[in-house]
């Protein structure tokens, strides 16, 4: 068994009743020691927004504090410079999940998937995750998102291909399941108002019902996380306690059964408050400045 390995599990015993919240930060640093699987990785930085032009220096720059702690990362675009990230990953010995972000701009969704084939035709995706919660956000049909992923396919065979949506999505659509090669989910007790006593139960229940209608393909959980601060989301509590135990709780599970997961997420960023209100800005593990929050 090696060390890696034996360092992962042993943080899977872990009993979070023995510890005060002040304790509970060590826990944290211990946990991104012995390495996470990945981690949700999004560049911009305060005072930018989606649209920008990203370069390949901030992006290195803001890639660096997360190099020791994970061996993944999963990106959300392959435009306006996030096509950058997969090889910039690459340099410092971290895989990726290459996002292409897919919705109602049929043609910006041509350069999206035009450069997620570019990237992985160069030897930086280790998985091509064609669109993130167009069906849950209803932007484009069924048999268009299949369209997308079977040109993927075509385009970039060995390289496994993936859609990625909320759990129950799977469930409702069959034919997505059947198209991809692997099923990414997203997993969030948080935006269903499950307090933290109970989030983690039903964080596992979420993967177990998409493992059920995979037929037998891999499940990948693509996202899961707990805000630090905002406004509460039904019994669901932001809180720096909450967050640490929901992070500690995932973390230890996914080691103890061998569960590939993406930590969502890496930093604070603010421009997500437009979209999802206060608790956006506040998902990150590392805060806006680049500073380990716990």
């Amino acid at each position: 068994m090696s060390n890696y390995y034996k360092r992962r599990m042993s943080l899977a015993g872990i009993d979070l009743t023995q510890y005060a919240v002040d304790d509970l930060a060590p826990i944290v640093q211990e946990t991104l020691d012995a390495k996470l699987h990945g981690i949700s990785f999004s560049p911009y930085m305060e005072g930018q927004v989606i649209g920008m032009q990203l370069e390949a220096e901030q992006i290195r720059k803001r890639m660096a504090p997360l190099v020791p702690h994970v061996d993944w990362i999963r990106t959300f675009s392959c435009t306006e410079g996030n096509e950058l990230s997969p090889g910039i990953a690459a340099e410092y010995g971290l895989k990726s999940m290459v996002g292409v972000w897919i919705d109602d701009d049929l043609e910006h969704n041509e350069e999206e998937l035009n450069n997620g084939i570019a990237i992985a035709r160069a030897g930086h995706a280790g998985i091509l995750a064609i669109g993130n919660e167009v069906m849950l956000r209803g932007e484009i049909d069924e048999d268009q998102l299949i369209e997308y992923i079977q040109r993927a396919k075509a385009a970039v065979p060995g390289v496994p291909v993936g859609y990625v949506d909320a759990y129950f999505k799977f469930e409702d659509h069959p034919r997505i399941v059947e198209a991809c090669d692997v099923i990414l989910v997203n997993c969030y007790p948080f935006w269903e108002g499950y307090p933290i006593e109970h989030a983690h139960i039903y964080m596992k229940e979420m993967y177990r019902r998409a493992q059920a209608v995979s037929n037998g393909r891999k499940v990948i959980i693509a996202e899961t996380g707990w805000p630090n601060r905002g406004t509460p989301e039904g019994d669901s509590v932001p809180s720096y306690e909450n967050a640490v135990k929901y992070f500690i709780d995932a973390a230890r599970w996914a080691a103890r059964e061998d569960v590939d997961m993406f930590y969502f997420s890496s930093f604070d960023e603010e421009w997500k408050v437009a979209k999802e209100g206060d608790v956006g800005a506040f998902w990150g593990l590392w805060d806006k400045n680049g500073k380990l929050k716990y």
